[in-house]
């Protein structure tokens, strides 16, 4: 199983180029590590406020951050910490 896709696009910010991205979380494999949580840099996830099947809140993606634009700069630290392969990283 491929577990991230990544297809290149920059856009350039404040003098020099910046990822935009997303991540997609599987909710029944999600076992509530919270690793990804502290791996962020960007601070876009957090613990989901319902349960998934096994009754474990997963983590969940907020994305645009209350401002319509994705902050996620895909730069898959969220991936990496992930024991559950849980995790895939777009880049957009």
């Amino acid at each position: 199983m491929q577990r991230a896709l990544f297809c290149v696009v920059y856009y350039f910010v404040s003098g020099s180029f910046m990822r935009k991205g997303k991540i997609s979380i599987d909710r029944e494999r999600c076992k509530g590590c919270y690793l990804c949580i502290r791996a962020c840099p960007e601070h876009l996830i957090s613990p989901d406020t319902n349960a998934n099947s096994t009754g474990v809140y997963p983590a969940s993606f907020s994305g645009s951050a209350g401002t319509g634009e994705s902050k996620c700069i895909a730069c898959g630290s969220c991936y990496q910490v992930c024991p559950d392969t849980a995790i895939e990283v777009y880049e957009l």
